[in-house]
């Protein structure tokens, strides 16, 4: 194991999918625990799917991903969030009407340009030879961002997550944080993508919070252990696909499956409780 790590060290590429991927591994985990608390975790499923619509216009018109994307995705966010609120189109219905429309522009767009290259089959399933160094400059910075801000707002994301009327009711304008929260995810989700692709960054968001919540009942304790286990089970998987010549994507979310596996089986552990 020594010998493994010294070696995915030693590659400029990896080290570039380590940096980028743990930072948005600890983005997704944070935000992960209120979205599935508040019933919308498959809103980073619909978003990726955003997102491989706008990457796929990007490389259509030869631009910057990462540059076309960010914006795209964020406005899809908001009008997701406009939608479920503001008409009868709820919750799964709207991620699937916003998801599966954005697919069909990906798809149709790329047929009519360059075709199912290596290029889209990366934006699908993510690859980490796809980042550059630009991206990755990028997307630290937009990481470290997403990171502040959570921490600033820690309070009211709390507030918003787990009484959202009584939230509204002590003077905290929970439509705001709820954008924020839209926000910082249509961030990650779209950094993410380039090394998980928009098929299976999803997972990150949803792994990793209902493992913590198999074994921890506070919030503060599911976000803490949440992270951990977000940034641990991207390492393992990076290191995984390395030795076995696996995808990383797909092998980050069999090691996120274990580590849930791992925790379903610690949370049947009885607990002796206090006198």
């Amino acid at each position: 194991m020594p010998d493994l790590i010294r070696e995915l060290f030693s590659y400029t590429f990896i080290l570039r999918a380590l940096t980028v991927g743990m930072l948005v591994s600890l983005c997704s985990a944070l935000l992960g625990v209120s979205l599935v608390l508040k019933r919308y975790s498959m809103i980073g499923d619909g978003l990726s799917h955003v997102g491989f619509g706008a990457l796929s216009a990007a490389m259509a018109m030869n631009l910057a991903p990462l540059q076309v994307s960010v914006p795209v995705v964020v406005a899809a966010a908001f009008l997701l969030l406009r939608i479920s609120e503001n008409s009868r189109i709820k919750g799964d219905a709207a991620i699937a009407l916003i998801s599966s429309s954005s697919i069909a522009v990906g798809v149709i767009v790329t047929s009519l340009t360059s075709g199912m290259n290596a290029d889209v089959y990366n934006f699908l399933f993510g690859s980490i030879l796809a980042m550059s160094r630009g991206d990755v400059l990028l997307s630290v910075v937009l990481s470290v961002i997403v990171l502040l801000l959570f921490i600033f707002f820690y309070n009211k994301i709390f507030a918003v997550t787990f009484d959202e009327n009584f939230a509204k009711a002590t003077g905290t304008k929970a439509g705001i944080y709820n954008m924020l929260i839209a926000l910082l995810t249509a961030v990650t989700i779209v950094v993410g993508m380039r090394i998980m692709g928009s098929l299976l960054i999803s997972s990150l968001i949803i792994f990793p919070a209902l493992s913590s919540m198999r074994i921890f009942r506070s919030f503060r304790g599911v976000v803490v252990t949440s992270a951990v286990i977000s940034v641990i089970c991207f390492f393992f998987g990076i290191a995984a696909s390395y030795a076995f010549d696996t995808p990383a994507g797909a092998s980050i979310v069999i090691t996120n499956l274990l580590a849930f596996g791992v925790c379903c089986l610690a949370g049947l552990i009885p607990r002796g409780e206090k006198e």
